[in-house]
This record gives structure tokens, sequence and C-alpha cells, in this order.
């Protein structure tokens, strides 16, 4: 689109429109009108030219029956970044037909009854027809048998703590936006400058970060930011801050920066072999 994108599309812009598979990318548009997620996802693609290039694609309509018109166009919009869809997947009636129809593959959000499974249907018949008798003799549907209470011991309640999760997004971040999450982020793209990641874990970046980051939210001085090429603007851990002054090579390095000694300092990726490995992404 030129001229960039629509700014009301800028600001409807969800993280989770585009997914990272195994296998590749899946498209989500479950629960959304599709002519506004399609528009979205037009304007994401042209947004990052060549970025999914070669990826294969899974899209996602969840309880939607999208129309052959609908696949035609989604397919022309990945055509156009040079992305393949694969495969339908979701809940409607009509969606494996028309995944048939159009020669692609089908995955249903419904979960597959094992054999043994199946094989329960019989005996829930069988069940049915001698709750039916009992009825009829007036009796009750199911046998009670007398049984002396036992007292059970109390159960020892016990705190459970959940690890922290992981954040994964697959685009650029430009100027103006944020990601802040509780656990671990990792950027697949670029964080421009005047973009900022907040994260109470480690961040990673496979692009080049050029924004704010912020690890160890929460006071963990042991988490760490990796970056394929580090060049930040600012960056924080814990309660550390540190602004990035150095000459930049012509060559970007892997680097990690972490607290030693009371303050942050850079190193290259290979120079963390003999360090000991720290940080929410150790967990």
């Amino acid at each position: 689109m030129a001229g960039g994108m629509d700014p009301t599309l800028r600001a409807k812009r969800s993280v989770t429109l585009l997914r990272g598979r195994r296998d590749g990318l899946e498209v989500a548009l479950s629960g959304r009108a599709l002519d506004e997620a399609f528009a979205e996802l037009e304007a994401r693609l042209a947004d990052q030219p060549g970025f999914y290039r070669g990826c294969a694609a899974v899209a996602n309509f969840g309880e939607t029956d999208p129309r052959p018109e609908d696949v035609a166009r989604l397919r022309a919009a990945l055509a156009a970044a040079d992305v393949t869809l694969n495969a339908l997947a979701g809940s409607a009636p009509g969606l494996a037909a028309l995944a048939a129809s159009e020669g692609l593959a089908f995955e249903t959000d419904a979960p597959a009854l094992s054999e043994s499974a199946r094989s329960l249907v019989a005996d829930f018949a069988g069940a049915r027809n001698d709750i039916a008798q009992r009825r009829k003799r007036g009796e009750a549907s199911v046998r009670r048998p007398k049984a002396e209470p036992k007292p059970h011991p109390a159960t020892e309640l016990r705190l459970v703590e959940t690890p922290p999760g992981t954040l994964y997004h697959c685009a650029t971040l430009r100027g103006g936006q944020t990601l802040h999450h509780a656990g671990n982020i990792v950027v697949v793209g670029d964080v421009n400058p005047g973009a900022e990641l907040v994260a109470t874990g480690d961040i990673l970046v496979f692009g080049r970060l050029a924004g704010i980051a912020h690890a160890g939210a929460r006071g963990d001085e042991s988490a760490r930011i990796y970056a394929l090429d580090l060049a930040p603007t600012q960056l924080r851990i814990a309660t550390h801050i540190a602004a990035d002054e150095r000459a930049k090579p012509l060559s970007a390095l892997p680097e990690a920066a972490l607290v030693r000694q009371g303050q942050i300092v850079v190193l290259p990726l290979d120079a963390l072999g003999g360090l000991p490995a720290t940080g929410a992404s150790s967990a």
C-alpha cells in the first residue's frame, strides 16, 4: 500500500493475526469479520515485504464458514508475499468440504476419539436401556449400595508457583509499539527506535534491537537481553540502566547484555560459554 498502512488499520492491528508454527505460519481468522481481517492481513504483508517469503500457511477460521471467494482472496494475499496456503482449519460444518474442493488439507478443531472411546458407544446404549427398564419397575435408575461413610484425611494444600511463559512475536516492532509480558519475550524481527520491550524474564531478538529493552522488570538481576544486532537506545535489567554508546562495527555480531558486578555489560555470545546459565530462559 503506497504511503504506508491506513492509520485505522494500524490502530486495530493484532499481534496474533500471524502465528508461528513448527511447519510454517497460522493465519488466525477466528472470531473476526473476514473483510476486516483480510484487509489487516494484506496491510501486514505489504508492510513487511519478503519477511514471510517461502513459508507455508494454515488458515484457521474457527467457527466461521468462509465462501470460496474468501479462500481465493486469502490465497491471493498470501501469494503476493510468496506464502503458500496449504490447509484450512476450524470447526465450521462446511469447512472440510470447502478445503477438499479447493485442493487444500483440512485440520479440525474437534478432538478425535480413540478406538477405545468409540467402543463405549454400545455400552452406553445398553446402560440407557437398563435404566429405562428399572424406571418401568419403579426402581431407582442406578443401584445405590449402602455404605458407611469413611472419614477422609485432610488434604494438604500446597501453593504451586506457575513458571513464567514466553511470548513470541513474529514481526517487526515499529516506533511507538510496545510489548509487555510476565515471562520471556522472543521477537522474530527488528525492534526499531521508539519501540519498547518489557519482560520479567529474558528478552531475545532475532534481528536488530534498536529500541528500549527492559529485562527482569520485577527485579531479577539474572535476566539477560540477547540480539543478533544489539544497538539499543537504552538497556535495563532489573534496576540497572545503560545506554549503548559504543562505535558500531560494519558487521553486527550476536551479543548478550547481563549484569556483572553491579552494572550492565555486553558480551559476544561466544564469550558466554564459561558463564553460569542464569535467567528466566534457563528455567
